[in-house]
């Protein structure tokens, strides 16, 4: 029981160990570099420490659960295979330079206990509650490692068979893209002279101050835009250019500056918007329909060329794909069927373990550009 508490408090400590680094060193003058490089060139090795699994890394000087013992015979011993066998369940190949802060924490708990056992405070409905939540959380960690252990197990002929049947995620291509605005801009009514009412009104006083455009208007610069989209759509269907097709839908739309290039290579599906990946069936030479987004935007897109990424290039994406795949479809038990009292939580519960979803730990998604 104690030891599952001590596991639970410094589970929590160790989470820290990670962002307690030093602050890197100030940059060394010109004759410490040179000695620094000096060094380099000829490193010396430092003696190496041996230090057996029996032998001792922590010792506790008057701290032991003899009472009887006294002076130097009073101490708790901490063998380097006891310590890494705490610190492998902990965290796994915690890193050396936190290792020390480690057995210092873990000395401080030890040193710890005897006082608060004496207090009575290993005991109590609070201690319980505690500790059969630290049960729970060790439970869950130790479950989420296992099935991320064996969601990782992906043999060759996996990643061939999900290579083979999501082969056109992995065709890549050299688009050219033409962009045309939702509307061309409008210019801002003419100015008006004010009539006056008095001869003492100040020059600048006498006129109206441009007006915004009016609804029919801002419809008018839209089906213009349109308009265009389609006219330019069937020009490169003819095989005119697309960069000069492009500033001309930045001149139509009255926009200045340089318009954006029309040139996008290495695309895959995946990196394209939802609505617009269906240009990847294209070949060499066709060109798109006009695809509007939700937001009005208009595009054309011509297929420049395509190829296929070969297996060997994509095989860590894939394995991560099929992991992160395995690992989601094995979660998904775990999930959802909880009713929250939202007269109690709050009326949108956070998501998480607390707000009755067990969380995937996040995964390499595959890299499509």
């Amino acid at each position: 029981m104690r030891f599952q508490y001590l596991v639970f408090v410094v589970c929590l400590a160790i989470a820290g160990l990670a962002y307690g680094q030093v602050a890197p060193a100030a940059a060394p003058s010109a004759a410490g570099a040179k000695a620094e490089a000096s060094a380099a060139a000829a490193p010396e090795k430092a003696p190496e420490v041996k230090v057996g699994p029996d032998d001792a890394v922590i010792t506790l000087k008057g701290l032991c659960s003899d009472a009887s013992l006294q002076g130097e015979a009073c101490k708790t011993v901490i063998t380097r295979a006891q310590f890494e066998k705490l610190a492998d369940a902990l965290q796994p190949k915690v890193p050396p330079a936190n290792l020390q802060r480690l057995a210092s924490l873990y000395a401080q708990i030890l040193r710890t206990e005897p006082e608060a056992e004496k207090r009575g405070l290993d005991k109590g409905p609070r201690f319980e509650e505690m500790m059969r939540f630290a049960r729970l959380q060790i439970l869950y960690q130790e479950l989420i490692q296992t099935l991320q252990e064996e969601s990782g197990k992906v043999s060759d002929g996996d990643i061939e068979d999900y290579y083979k049947k999501n082969e056109s995620s992995y065709e890549q291509a050299t688009l050219a893209r033409i962009y045309i605005p939702k509307a061309r801009q409008i210019a801002p009514a003419p100015v008006t002279p004010k009539a006056e009412a008095k001869a003492d009104v100040k020059a600048e006083e006498k006129t109206s101050p441009p007006q915004p455009p009016t609804e029919e208007q801002k419809k008018a610069a839209e089906e213009a835009m349109t308009k265009l989209a389609t006219d330019l759509r069937a020009r490169a269907v003819k095989g005119e250019d697309p960069d000069t097709l492009q500033k001309e839908a930045w001149a139509a739309a009255g926009l200045k500056g340089t318009p954006p290039s029309t040139k996008m290579e290495n695309k895959r599906r995946a990196t394209l918007p939802p609505n617009q990946q269906a240009v990847m069936d294209l070949k060499p030479g066709e060109v798109s329909e006009v695809i509007t987004d939700p937001s009005g935007l208009h595009y054309v897109y011509k297929m420049i060329g395509k190829e296929t990424i070969p297996l060997d290039t994509v095989k860590q994406d894939i394995q991560r794909a099929i992991s992160r795949e395995r690992l989601a479809d094995s979660m998904k038990g775990f999930q959802g069927n909880v009713d929250l009292n939202n007269a109690y939580f709050a009326p949108v519960p956070r998501p998480g373990i607390m707000g009755g979803r067990m969380p995937v730990p996040p995964a390499q998604a595959p890299k499509h550009d």
